[in-house]
């Protein structure tokens, strides 16, 4: 807090205009008032005073009281002047906070000041006559007494499908493998340490980097880390949009104002990781998930029960100034892309009929991954309590039992947090995707819908990443090619998701027949949206072919004489190592089985090998696997 102390003759002031849409109403304080031997307090409250208000403003009312006692003033003044400090606190804090100091002073001494506020958020002429004498004017700065958020006290059960409850460490006994690692690391605390993960190597094998130019935590993306990105997200809004109810896909920004009463509560109960920067005296946070977007867009919308469910979709840049020791490739991030789905249900009961999609293709993205999630349920108290048969629900379409975190009531704004994880190559369990029960961010958005009666309503929101972050799903990908390597099998990336989908190898590539060959199959994959390219390189043909098995290329296609004369390509399929004769059509049919029901994303670099620069990223080499 920053004060500008005037000991003044007299002092007058008028309130015009509002100057701001938060403004404090004028039936709370005088709208016009003239005081004589008075102490003027220009008060400025900034972010940091949010930390502790009753604290700071109890140092800012002792140090004004005692000023006043010394140049004998018998009024004291609070007026809000914002120009004091560019690092203001949001409007409704600010206010209040002056209404504490306001309250503060007039306790001091058993009330022996006459103390007046003048109003926040208005233009205001005013008059002053300063007396002069070597007190009558003076600057302080306050500072609240640095304050830590209060850790969390949880409580953790094991609740199984049938409704047994069972303590953490009771249950260890009848746990899975994987189930005991999920409780051991959550419940007890148990450290794994640090142990060597394949999966980062692979991340990096594949272009995605840490950009040393940048913030610690924040990546870039190289080609073929750039078409995964695009590849997950269209396949995260693809799963989306076939959920069976209206889903709307938007975009929006990623820096939202403090000042904004629904933005700084979101921002308080989401904690203590926020990216936060200062521009033109305002005070932003960077958004950590799509809601604030999606929210403010819901706002403004006119709903009927008749609408519901409906969903909004984002894939959102997203912020968490996460500990650098808790830094991740592709899993930790400081800056990441969020698939971020929000469903607007009109109770708890039909969240919970609705999250049962949810869960199916939670389940099932990973299985197709050869995966399997294991929950932990973080439930606040009162719904554990009064709702047991609706957890109980969900947990018996899970199919087996789950880690329970309870949360004291009322502390954030859901009722229940879904975490899906596994248990990666490294015995780690890594969170991927999740869903959870909003029931306090649409009254606290202003977000309504009217129901049957003609009554407006609050709905329940539904947060949902059905395959988690684009990274964390990327990195769960390269956590089953290890995990394929570790059963002895050649280690592979979906079709779909494959950076190159086919690579096409001429024999000779000055032969004319051979690259007409392989420019006619790669038109035909063009047209059909499949990645395809042409090594040219005048090098040798095993050089080729094992730059090719190193991208992990699903369909290697050499082209000699022979494949010219019989107008066919001799193909190499990585996931099973056969090795066959295939026309083009062919091909494209065997690649069309592999990608249906994936999206199709345009390749990233260009068609012809020779024409591009040497991608280093591609020349790591890596102990995952023999075969590159």
């Amino acid at each position: 807090m920053k004060v500008l102390l005037i000991h003044a003759k007299e002092f007058y002031y008028k309130a015009r205009s509002k100057a701001i849409p938060d403004a404090e109403k004028l039936d709370q304080v005088p709208e016009t008032l003239s005081l004589e031997n008075v102490l003027v307090a220009f008060t400025s409250v900034e972010d940091v005073d949010t930390q502790s208000p009753r604290d700071v403003s109890r140092k800012a009312a002792l140090d004004i009281a005692d000023v006043a006692s010394k140049v004998g003033a018998k009024n004291i003044l609070i007026y809000p002047y914002a120009h004091l400090s560019n690092r203001l606190a949001p409007p409704h804090a600010a206010i209040n906070i002056l209404q504490i100091l306001e309250e503060e002073l007039r306790s001091v001494k058993n009330g022996s000041y006459q103390v007046y506020r003048a109003p926040f958020g208005w233009y205001k002429e005013f008059r002053i006559h300063c007396l002069g004498h070597p007190l009558s004017e003076l600057s302080r700065t306050y500072t609240p007494q640095t304050i830590t958020r209060p850790k969390i006290e949880k409580k953790y059960f094991v609740l199984t499908p049938r409704g047994e409850v069972y303590e953490p460490k009771e249950y260890l006994e009848k746990a899975s493998r994987e189930m005991k690692i999920l409780i051991e690391k959550e419940a007890l605390g148990k450290e794994i340490g640090e142990v060597e993960n394949p999966v980062n190597e692979l991340c990096a094998k594949f272009g995605f980097e840490w950009e040393p130019m940048g913030d610690y935590g924040h990546m870039r993306y190289e080609p073929h880390a750039s078409l995964l990105v695009d590849a997950v997200s269209e396949y995260a809004w693809l799963l989306a949009r076939n959920l069976g109810i209206p889903v709307l896909k938007i975009r929006g920004t990623n820096m939202f104002d403090l000042s904004s009463k629904p933005v700084y509560e979101h921002a308080q109960l989401y904690g203590d990781r926020l990216y936060e920067l200062w521009t033109d005296r305002k005070h932003l946070v960077l958004r950590y998930a799509a809601c604030h977007q999606q929210f403010a867009m819901l706002k403004d919308y006119v709903l009927s029960y008749r609408d519901l469910p409906m969903g909004m979709f984002e894939v959102a840049d997203s912020y968490r100034l996460e500990q650098s020791g808790e830094v991740t490739l592709c899993f930790r991030l400081r800056r990441f892309y969020m698939p971020d789905l929000h469903i607007l249900t009109k109770d708890l009961e039909e969240a919970v009929k609705i999250s049962e999609k949810l869960q199916e293709v939670i389940h099932r993205e990973a299985k197709r991954l050869n995966q399997e999630y294991y929950a932990v349920y973080n439930v606040t108290e009162d719904f554990w309590e009064e709702k047991r048969d609706l957890l109980l629900e969900l947990i018996r379409r899970d199919g087996k039992p789950a880690l329970i975190a309870l949360y004291p009531a009322g502390i954030y704004y859901w009722v229940v947090n879904v975490e899906y994880h596994i248990i990666d190559a490294a015995g780690r369990p890594r969170e991927i995707a999740t869903y959870q029960f909003d029931i306090g961010n649409a009254k606290r958005f202003g977000i309504r819908y009217v129901d049957e009666n003609n009554e407006e309503k609050y709905p329940v929101i539904i947060h949902t990443a059905l395959i988690g972050s684009v990274e964390r799903y990327i990195y769960m990908v390269f956590d089953s090619a290890v995990k394929t390597e570790q059963r002895g099998q050649t280690p592979y990336l979906p079709t779909w998701l494959a950076p190159i989908q086919v690579r096409l190898i001429p024999l000779n590539p000055k032969d004319e027949q051979q690259m007409a060959l392989a420019e006619k199959t790669a038109h035909v994959l063009e047209t059909n949206l499949i990645r395809v390219d042409i090594d040219d390189r005048d090098i040798s043909l095993g050089r080729r072919i094992r730059d090719a098995a190193r991208e992990w290329i699903p369909y290697i296609g050499v082209i000699g004489d022979r494949e010219v004369k019989t107008g066919t390509i001799n193909v190499t399929i990585r996931r099973t190592n056969d090795r066959i004769a295939l026309k083009p059509e062919e091909l494209l049919q065997k690649v069309l089985e592999d990608v249906k029901g994936y999206p199709r994303v345009q390749q990233t670099l260009p068609r012809y090998v020779s024409r591009r620069p040497s991608l280093v990223y591609l020349e790591k080499s890596i102990s995952l696997t023999s075969n590159q």
